[in-house]
């Protein structure tokens, strides 16, 4: 790259920022509702190459979280490094919220612009107040479930001649639910401008192991989730082909993720594991290790710290997370990174306030539910009707009847053994085996809600919470 300006030297030295043109390209990539069904993830129904050749590329986490399975919540994480909790987006942008004052303008487009950077982004934002995020390049009006012009429109970004280090962002819809124009109802297309050319039949696949019902309608609406995923596949192809032919490829910083698990009940809006935990891959030339599965325990809320630590941005907050850099070279993690991983959840729409707090280990999990016995969660998503099945003959006295109505009406706690039951359906709240791990876990949650400024730890701060809700909903009304 050519010399910087001096004016501009001068400039970035006075904010405590620096420029070096050892600062890599930075692409973050976003699927939205993408959970783990990808075939580098073991999943045995879908084969996804082109995200399995970036994950042979770089480091695969096994265990990564968002920190709440709600589309504007969990990227305002990704931005900002912090929470929900004190990002003060918990929950959509489209149902009314917004950014707490305090964290307006404090994002990764505004820091990597005074770094140096040139930013952009395709697809959707989803933060409030966007006005707020500095993108120079952000393409309007155009469908990124259309993965041949994700590419096109990302092409002359990728391809400008510069002295400055890009940071672009790319948000794909799939596999979110797209609703039908005629009947409004949400579906998942199986095609879409012709891909992919040979769709999933819609009784290939079963229901979801972590809903347990294997019905017709279960098949048919799953099936086609897989065949979003393979459309995203092919995307994701596509885009890093654009980036070789740029030759950025072996100076840029990969990121890839989904914003949360798939839209389906006891999935997205909960804090299981089917809606907390996605893919989570990071190909850094030159610094991650090749082909590794990573057992560190990971957070959305890392991306931010990982990406101004790659820019060499040392002025920074006192994040949330924690730049990813030393779990990058061997799977297992060093000896003094986390041993817990959080997950919270506050809203979706404006109303149904239900918020709770999800704490792992790399076996054990808790869940705290803190309304419980006072208000209920949402208890279906993006119109999946499965959940009429969990009150049959057929179920209702099987455990997925049982997790169903737990999922629908939850105790204040719920405790899991993931290594025996991954799908969260017995729980181990009463079990005098393991009495010592849930005080364990008890204390190390108590512990991150202090360290973190849990609002909700109060009764004033729920109050607070439940006006926001009302101050969201009076925002969409005057609209």
């Amino acid at each position: 790259m050519k010399s910087l300006p001096l004016f501009l030297l001068i400039l970035l030295s006075a904010t405590g920022l620096s420029y070096s043109s050892e600062q890599p390209n930075i692409l973050l990539i976003t699927a939205d509702d993408l959970g783990l069904q990808l075939s580098c993830y073991g999943d045995p129904y879908i084969q996804t190459p082109h995200i399995d050749k970036l994950a042979s590329g770089g480091v695969r986490y096994r265990t990564a979280y968002v920190t709440q399975a709600s589309c504007s919540s969990s990227r305002s994480s990704m931005f900002t490094g912090f929470y929900p909790h004190t990002t003060g987006q918990i929950g959509l942008a489209n149902a009314g919220f917004v950014l707490s004052p305090d964290q307006v303008g404090k994002n990764l487009p505004r820091w990597l612009k005074e770094a140096g950077y040139r930013t952009g982004i395709l697809g959707k934002l989803h933060v409030n107040p966007e006005s707020s995020f500095p993108f120079d390049y952000r393409p309007k009006r155009h469908d990124t479930r259309d993965v041949r012009d994700v590419a096109k429109r990302a092409a002359p970004f990728l391809h400008a001649e510069s002295d400055r280090p890009f940071f672009l962002m790319v948000n794909y819809s799939d596999p979110h639910v797209w609703k039908e124009k005629k009947t409004g109802k949400p579906v998942f297309p199986a095609q879409w401008k012709g891909i992919p050319e040979t769709p999933i039949a819609e009784d290939t696949v079963p229901g979801w192991d972590f809903q347990g019902f294997d019905e017709p309608i279960a098949r048919e609406r799953v099936s086609n989730y897989y065949n979003t995923i393979l459309r995203l596949d092919r995307g994701i192809g596509f885009l890093l082909d654009e980036l070789e032919k740029s030759g950025h490829a072996e100076n840029t910083l990969v990121i890839f993720l989904g914003d949360h698990g798939p839209p389906f009940s006891r999935g997205k809006t909960t804090c299981y594991e089917s809606g907390l935990r996605v893919p989570f891959i990071v190909r850094w030339p030159g610094v991650a290790q090749q082909n590794i599965e990573s057992l560190a325990l990971v957070s959305a809320a890392d991306i931010a710290p990982t990406i101004l630590d790659a820019a060499g941005v040392a002025d920074t907050p006192e994040f949330h997370g924690t730049s990813l850099r030393t779990t990058l070279t061997n799977a297992i993690p060093p000896s003094d990174w986390r041993t817990h991983l959080v997950g919270e959840f506050h809203y979706h729409g404006n109303r149904g306030f239900f918020p709770r707090r999800a704490i792992r280990n790399q076996r054990y999990k808790l869940i705290h539910n803190q309304l419980a016995g006072t208000g209920k969660p949402i208890d279906r998503v993006d119109g999946d009707p499965v959940g009429k099945f969990a009150e049959t003959d057929k179920y209702r006295d099987q455990p997925a009847g049982k997790a169903f109505r737990r999922y629908t009406n939850p105790p204040e706690w719920e405790f899991y053994d993931l290594d025996n039951d991954p799908v969260e359906f017995v729980n181990l709240i009463d079990s005098p085996d393991h009495t010592g791990m849930i005080a364990e876990l008890k204390s190390a949650l108590l512990r991150w809600r202090e360290e973190t400024g849990d609002p909700i730890l109060t009764k004033e701060g729920v109050e607070e919470f439940l006006r926001l809700g009302e101050e969201a909903e009076a925002r969409m009304k005057k609209k």
